[in-house]
Order: C-alpha cells, then structure tokens, then sequence
C-alpha cells in the first residue's frame, strides 16, 4: 500500500510483522544468554531467575512462530487456498529465482558484477513479489526446524515426565530418544541435552549470519528501521531493490493506422 503523500513509500511491515519480528528477536536473545546460564554456570545471574526468564522467553518464541507468524502471512493476501498457497512459496521459499540471485550475489562478493535486487514490489498488484534476502529463504527453512527440534528437546529438560492434558510426552520423547542415543554411546537424557546445546550454537550461528553479515551493509539498515520502527520503505533508494512496472499497451495496426490517418484542422497546400 502507498501513502497518497509519497507514492514511492510503500508499506514493507505490518505492525503485527514487526510486533512478531520484536517479539521473535527480543525472546530468542533472552533464551541464548539465560541457556549459557544455565548449561555454563555463568554469575551474572541466578539459576532460578534465569530459568524463570528462559521459561517466559519460550511460550513467547512458540507462540510467535508457530501462531501469529503464520497468521500473519496468510492473511496478508486476498483470495482463496491457491493465492496464499502462492503467495506464500513466492515470499519465503528458495526457488529458482532465488538460485539465480544467490549466484549473483556470491558473483559480487568476488568483485563479479551487481548486486542483484531481492526486493520487487510489483505496482499492478500494490505488493511485494518477493521481499527476503535468497539466504534467509534457506535459514528459515533450518530455523524452523532447529525451533522445533530445541522445542521437543526443551521439554524433557524442564520436566522428564511432562504431560499434556494427560498425554504423557516427556516420555514420549524419551523413548523416541532411546531409538538415536546409543548410537552416540548417551543415554536419551543425554542426548537431548546435547541436542539442545547444539540448536543453541546454531541460533548465535544465525544470528551472526542475519545480522552481522547479511545486513552489515550501511545501504540495507533501512530494513532494520522498517522491520523494528516505520514499517515502511522508500522505492526510491533502488539499492536492492526492482520496481515491476504495468506493461505499456501495445497498439494494433489498425489503430497505428488510425492515428496516422489523422488528419489536422489546417492543411498546409501546395
């Protein structure tokens, strides 16, 4: 959607996608440094605060990805089953598109060629085409799966014998355990503790990778005020980004042929 004041501002979040990105951002830091804590014995802090913050950081983080997330990209385009379904595989799935800029991108990084655009914003449809960097289609992919893995993990951790509404999954999950540690010479515990450290190590790796890396680039830090503060993004800075245009009409030869054959009120005669 565009402002009627500045038609090349255009809005990039919505405030639920910045509340979730807020909330996301602000839990996953929360549970690195109160997980160190407590797996290191760090003293800044006390085991039973920390645990305490670790245990409010995570309905937050669930509930975060696993519901408003989801809401949120699914609800942010008009139509049925198909069109989200479309919409959804266009913003946030590694395509061919993807490969074709993730080639470039690795290009420049050699000196070879532009940087190619990852934002389009189509102008017929009022909206983005696609609006994340190729990489971070591929660590949320891993994201996703490693929030689920330290998820499961988690539980057993907190509680060997946790159930809900009377399904006994913390021995669920250990007897899955059973199945994978041996083979590791680790008892189930074991292995999940180890299983758990390791997703922790790679949620620093993202963070490194999507903050530190991808975005320590001072041209694209305008996507951090957009996706923490103004929800916005001006058009007019093209630096990594393409504007699809409408497509001019053409005309037919009979109408090339009409226009032609118009004739002005004054004839100049010999």
């Amino acid at each position: 959607m565009k402002p009627k004041d500045n038609p090349m501002v255009v809005e990039r979040y919505t405030v639920l996608d910045r509340t979730a990105h807020t909330i996301h951002a602000v839990a996953m830091i929360v549970l690195i440094i109160t997980g160190f804590k407590i797996y290191a014995g760090w003293d800044f802090m006390s085991f039973h605060n920390a645990r305490a913050l670790h245990m409010i950081a995570v309905p937050a983080l669930l509930a975060v990805n696993w519901i408003l997330i989801p809401y949120n990209i699914f609800s942010s385009i008009e139509g049925g089953i198909q069109e989200k379904i479309a919409h959804f595989m266009d913003h946030y799935v590694f395509g061919p598109e993807d490969a074709k800029r993730l080639k470039a991108i690795i290009l420049n990084f050699f000196g070879k060629g532009e940087y190619p655009a990852f934002t389009i914003y189509d102008e017929v449809s009022g909206h983005y085409k696609t609006k994340l960097h190729p990489l971070m289609k591929i660590l949320i992919v891993i994201e996703g799966t490693a929030i689920f893995v330290i998820a499961v993990s988690g539980i057993v951790l907190y509680r060997l014998d946790w159930a809900l509404i009377g399904l006994p999954i913390g021995s669920w999950i250990l007897l899955a355990g059973d199945l994978v540690a041996p083979a590791f010479n680790m008892s189930s515990l074991q292995f999940y503790r180890a299983l758990h450290l390791v997703m922790t190590y790679f949620f620093v790796f993202e963070l490194v990778v999507h903050v530190g890396i991808l975005e320590f680039n001072p041209h694209v830090w305008k996507y951090h005020k957009a996706i923490f503060w103004s929800g916005k993004e001006d058009l007019s800075d093209s630096r990594y980004a393409e504007i699809v245009k409408p497509k001019q009409k053409q005309l037919s030869d009979s109408e090339i042929w009409h226009e032609s054959s118009d004739t002005p009120s004054e004839v100049v005669k010999d």
